[in-house]
């Protein structure tokens, strides 16, 4: 079935309207290599810009391969999707690997790339008409789509009901190029260019070829085309990841860090894009782009712990069954039904463990709030830049006020003062190029007035690309306590005195880390303890959570891979420092601290591959717990006839359990990403989330 009732989305021709540079920005020159020969525009972080109207919904994710959605994304683009707003999928690569499309059982091929790439692309065809509740062999509307610089792209088109989904193939090859993969050289090596590759069957009849320039071009130009209002990407700043080369081939990992090396370079051409649309608009003085900005981890999801319960796994893998496909379908296209390796529930079996989890690059609330004055305000991250929102009387929210700063990672952290007001951190992109330009992060405040720049606890430019998000605190006696998981996988800490001042960057647990509880593991690597999977040592994953207990004591916690780290001040002006003694069961989901009203603390996680909460004490010690099955991070607030929880059930849908046990239920799809729970100056429990039109909205059942 194919239907044309669905939003209607903007002409089909993105010609350049202006000659521009590389989109990046280059706040330094490096010591061993030239600047880069171009003028780039610039990512001008003052405040006080215009901000784009909100219109309506669309999500444009950027992937590297065809299936890098389903196996890294979704449930989130599911989720979207099936609440109504478009999808746009843009493939930069051809993912044409040797050629070979082995179903398995049968006889080795003999290789054919351009029939391999159409297979890939007619797999995703049979996937999303699947989404769209749609027949998997329905018909789509396949064209040509002219790019900047007149480059030819396939857009593939499909509509049902209220959902509409647009597959762009870009196709660049991704064939080894000096040694090198080619997406590693075209981000880093001048003079390169790579062709793309004309799949079997596809109404574009001649291949195109990219430099860096052009690349960065194109993926502005679909930006500017579409007008997204959520925005995502792959990871561009993977962890570092030791594994010997047995084992790394294996895990088909780029040497040094825990990802494919596709997915690193077409992240950071996705963020070079993200940077120059913003900064085209604010040159030619239009109002800059409204769109939230979401971040996933790839194949880290090989190496912690499994995160997905089996009913929401099965739903994620089931989407990759059409993609697979099989040699014995009549799907209408000569060149293959499918990635016949991946078909018949194969991910399920494959020991990598990628489709197990979806994890976030900077997990935390898309929002924070802050009660002042009798009023409510969020701070949140829109076109790369802080922007402040204030709750309007009729329960709405006002326009959004550009504050600048940019260009920030989508989550904040934030500390509120002993004198009310407040101090929000980001983590900033500093510099982003290619060509061997700066390439490094910050930790940057906000503290109503100006921004400031906190430097990194990282002195090498490639170890600061790591970091993780910064997570605050006001400590009893007034002293701020900033956290962010270094390259290390450990915590380190700035503290902020009651005059203002900061004291110097500090590892928490010493430059060599905790090893006194590294899990025992087999020759692979592997973690007995079921749904933990391949060792990597005892670090922990980002997502902090800090808190105070009624004594005014600063707590930390992060999961660890066979439990939860707890740090703690023994004493009012003490460091903050490991609580060895830890008995804790081992997390899937993130922790989460809660003050209970009898002044002690409390953990709230899920287990790996487990729906049900765990609760517990810091020391491990089990705790009375509500039922409140589902995945992913709960956030609670105290109450004393027991928690406030805030957490998404297994169908994905938001529930808010109340104290006394009554659940209420929003739809997930409304939701980009994590939202907040708090308590009102009236003391209701409500939560402030980040629509998929980039609009916050309150919900107060």
């Amino acid at each position: 079935m194919n239907s044309s009732t669905g939003p209607r989305l903007p002409r089909r021709t993105l010609l350049a309207a202006a000659a521009t540079g590389a989109g990046m920005l280059a706040l330094g020159a490096c010591s061993t290599v030239p600047a880069p020969r171009r003028r780039d525009p610039v990512a001008n972080p003052a405040p006080g810009r215009a901000i784009a109207d909100a219109k309506r919904s669309l999500l444009l994710q950027f992937l590297a391969h065809p299936d890098d959605d389903l196996y890294f994304m979704n449930p989130d683009t599911r989720r979207v999707l099936e609440a109504g707003t478009p999808v746009v999928s843009v493939y930069v690569t051809a993912g044409e690997a040797n050629g070979v499309n082995h179903p398995p059982g049968h006889p080795r091929p003999k290789p054919d790339k351009a029939a391999y790439v159409s297979a890939r692309q007619q797999g995703l065809r049979q996937a999303y008409a699947t989404l769209l509740g749609l027949p998997k062999f329905s018909k789509w509307q396949r064209t040509v789509l002219t790019l900047r610089g007149e480059k030819q792209a396939e857009l593939n088109t499909l509509s049902h009901g209220d959902r509409h989904v647009e597959l762009v193939f870009v196709n660049v090859s991704v064939n080894a190029s000096r040694n090198r993969p080619a997406m590693t050289a075209l981000w880093e090596d001048r003079g390169m260019t790579q062709r793309t590759i004309v799949a079997d069957n596809s109404p574009v009849e001649k291949a195109s070829s990219y430099d860096y320039d052009e690349l960065v071009g194109a993926l502005t130009g679909l930006l500017d085309h579409y007008s997204p209002t959520v925005v995502q990407t792959l990871d561009p700043d993977p962890d570092i990841q030791n594994s010997p080369d047995r084992f790394r081939k294996k895990d088909s990992e780029q040497p040094g860090y825990s990802d494919h090396p596709d997915h690193t370079a077409v992240a950071c051409f996705s963020w070079a894009a993200l940077i120059r649309w913003v900064a085209e608009n604010a040159e030619q003085n239009k109002p800059l782009p409204r769109f939230a900005a979401t971040v996933f981890r790839g194949y880290y999801n090989h190496h912690w712990p499994k995160n997905l319960p089996k009913s929401v796994l099965m739903k994620k893998a089931g989407t990759l069954v059409p993609y697979g496909g099989d040699v014995a379908w009549d799907c209408g296209n000569p060149a293959g039904c499918g990635d016949y390796g991946v078909g018949q529930w194969r991910p399920l079996e494959n020991w990598k463990g990628w489709v197990n989890s979806t994890n976030y690059r900077y997990p935390g609330p898309q929002l924070t709030t802050h009660q002042q004055g009798g009023s409510l305000f969020a701070h949140g991250v829109l076109g790369l830049r802080l922007v402040r929102w204030r709750a309007a009387a009729n329960g709405g929210w006002g326009a959004p006020e550009d504050l600048g700063g940019g260009p920030l990672a989508p989550v904040l952290g934030q500390a509120v003062l002993k004198d009310g007001g407040q101090l929000l951190f980001a983590l900033r992109y500093a510099a982003l190029g290619g060509h061997g330009g700066p390439n490094h992060r910050e930790i940057v405040q906000y503290d109503g007035r100006a921004w400031t720049s906190l430097g990194a606890p990282e002195k090498r430019p490639d170890r600061t690309r790591r970091l993780g998000v910064p997570v605050a605190v006001t400590a009893g006696d007034g002293r701020v306590h900033l956290f962010v998981r270094n390259a290390a996988k450990s915590v380190s800490t700035r503290v902020r005195d009651t005059s203002g001042t900061w004291g110097p960057w500090r590892d928490l647990d010493g430059p060599d880390g905790d090893s006194a509880s590294l899990p025992r593991t087999n020759k692979r690597g592997l973690s007995p303890i079921d749904g933990i999977g391949p060792g990597n040592g005892d670090g922990i994953q980002d997502g902090l959570s800090a808190i105070t207990d009624a004594t005014g004591l600063v707590h930390l916690f992060a999961a660890a891979r066979t439990h939860v780290r707890h740090w703690a001040q023994t004493a009012p002006g003490a460091p903050v420092a490991l609580v060895p003694e830890n008995r804790t069961p081992a997390p899937g989901s993130l922790p989460r601290a809660l003050a209970h009203p009898d002044g002690s603390l409390g953990v709230l996680y899920r287990g790996p591959v487990k729906a049900a909460l765990t609760s517990v004490r810091p020391d491990g010690t089990p705790l009375h717990g509500p039922s409140f099955p589902g995945y992913g991070p709960v956030s609670a607030l105290p109450d004393p006839a027991g928690p406030v929880l805030l957490g998404r059930d297994e169908q994905g849908v938001l529930r808010l359990r109340s104290a006394k046990g009554r659940s209420s239920a929003r739809s997930g799809g409304t939701c980009v990403g994590t939202p907040a729970l708090l308590r009102t100056a009236a003391g209701a429990p409500t939560v402030v989330g980040l629509g998929a039109d980039a609009t916050p909205w309150s919900w107060r059942p």
